[in-house]
């Protein structure tokens, strides 16, 4: 599952691929902002993510696109 995190004040996006379910992150995400706390995400490869959830600007959770190489017509 792909993951999009817009950052406050930050002109890049982070980009977490995780195999958590979007339910799952969209549960996280809720939890963090309530609490005013951090949003925790593990990526794919063992890393963790941390962000402040008051520098949350927005999240997309989607399951990302397979890569494609060349021109398309």
């Amino acid at each position: 599952m792909e993951v999009k995190i817009g950052v406050q004040h930050s002109p890049r996006e982070l980009v977490v691929d995780t195999g958590d379910s979007a339910e799952d992150v969209e549960k996280r995400i809720a939890e963090a902002v309530s609490a005013e706390g951090v949003l925790t995400l593990t990526d794919s490869k063992g890393r963790k993510v941390i962000v402040p959830a008051a520098k949350i600007a927005y999240v997309e959770i989607g399951g990302g696109v397979a890569g494609t190489v060349g021109f398309r017509s």
